[in-house]
């Protein structure tokens, strides 16, 4: 590391004011600080009171990514031959998911990237160090089966527009991966929603070509009208309550594991990363809100209205959204009786967004979004109530 370390100080002066490649200064920098620590201090949010420096702190996210990011790989090809019938290694299991995951991943890097870099040297700032996160994020709620080309415009949109424009990481008030994943579903919902994006078959040749077949179990849930109730429903499409917390179902291919995100969780919370207040919030509001259904509903009412409400946290993008994206260090609360409410209410909503609009059966990104727009507005009114109180002791 000394050798490389030497190569690169006798390099900087090229790329350092003066130089003669001055202006690809943000390449250079995001290089070195990645692998070298830095002693600059942090001058935008997230602002982190420690030495670790904001790249090693998305660095945490992106490690305790991984289990969910392994196990996606494995269940794409778990679900892969599954609807083929056929039995499967392990190895050729997990190799057949790589190879559907993996082009995912690195276009939403390179593309996503890309902008970063562009506008670090338009601006003549350094490289933001939030996409490490976002670049993984994003691929991970996204179906194995979507084409790459509307991938690449998916994190442009999250990049530029859910970012860039407000300033740059530390300045949005949107989550960027799941800004670029609305901007998908609403632009290409063929591909994101529905059916169709779980069952892959050629119909030309009747011949399964990827690897997803019927349904998730949000949508078998929600679809259980008439005879029976949601439970039974998810018991006849084979979707145990063991399963969805392994993760053994369909679903976008980084999210359907509720296991391996209590093991992200365990690393963000233990590292300090996480916010466990909103993580905590999360669950008692979509358990609050589940259960107040449960009440509510009535013999002609949808049968997902009376689904036990811990269901409703084995399912779908919950696990995912609760320990990821709402805990985004920048548009999520930032007092902790703020990240309380935060997190309660985007609880609330998912669920709510799940069993009052059949259309859509997936509530956590836009409840997600929502709240990242509420959240100044939360810690506002924390504030201002705890200068109410300091002002009535003084």
């Amino acid at each position: 590391m000394k050798f490389l370390q030497d190569i690169l100080e006798k390099q900087k002066p090229l790329f350092e004011k003066g130089g003669k490649l001055e202006k690809y200064f943000p390449i250079f920098e995001m290089n070195e600080t990645i692998l070298f620590w830095t002693n600059t201090r942090t001058k935008s949010g997230p602002h982190i009171r420690d030495g670790l420096d904001t790249k090693r702190f998305m660095m945490t996210v992106v490690v305790a990514l991984l289990p969910m990011t392994l196990f996606g790989m494995y269940n794409i090809g778990f679900q892969h031959f599954k609807a083929l019938g056929m039995a499967a290694t392990f190895f050729e299991t997990f190799t057949f998911g790589l190879l559907q995951a993996l082009p995912l991943i690195l276009v939403s890097y390179a593309v996503g990237g890309f902008w970063e870099v562009l506008f670090a040297i338009v601006r003549k700032h350094e490289v933001n160090e939030g996409f490490l996160v976002t670049g993984l994020l994003f691929p991970l709620i996204l179906p194995a089966t979507m084409p790459l080309w509307q991938a690449a415009i998916g994190i442009s949109f999250g990049v530029v527009i859910g970012k860039e424009v407000f300033g740059g990481t530390g300045m949005n008030i949107l989550n960027p991966a799941l800004t670029g994943r609305a901007f998908l579903f609403f632009a290409y919902p063929g591909k994101i929603s529905g059916d169709k994006v779980w069952i892959a078959v050629d119909q030309a040749k009747d011949k399964l070509i990827d690897g997803f077949s019927g349904a998730t179990p949000l949508l078998a849930a929600t679809g259980a009208e008439g005879t029976h109730s949601s439970v039974q429903a998810l018991h006849d499409a084979g979707f145990s309550a063991m399963d969805m917390f392994l993760g053994f179902i369909p679903g976008s291919w980084g999210e359907t594991s509720v296991l391996a995100a209590l093991i992200g969780a365990a690393i963000l919370i233990i590292t300090g990363v996480g916010s466990w207040r909103i993580m905590v919030s999360v669950v008692l509001g979509g358990l609050a809100m589940g259960s107040l259904l449960n009440l509510l509903a009535g013999d002609t009412s949808s049968p997902i209205l009376s689904m036990p409400a811990y269901l409703h946290l084995l399912m779908g993008g919950f696990a995912l959204g609760t320990v990821f994206m709402a805990t985004d260090p920048v548009s999520a609360a930032q007092t902790d009786k703020g990240k309380l409410i935060y997190g309660f209410l985007i609880g609330l909503l998912a669920v709510l967004i799940r069993a009052v609009n059949p259309a859509y059966p997936e509530g956590m990104m836009l409840a997600i979004l929502f709240m990242n727009v509420f959240a100044p507005l939360i810690d506002y009114f924390v504030v201002q109530g705890n200068i109410k109180r300091r002002l009535s002791r003084a």
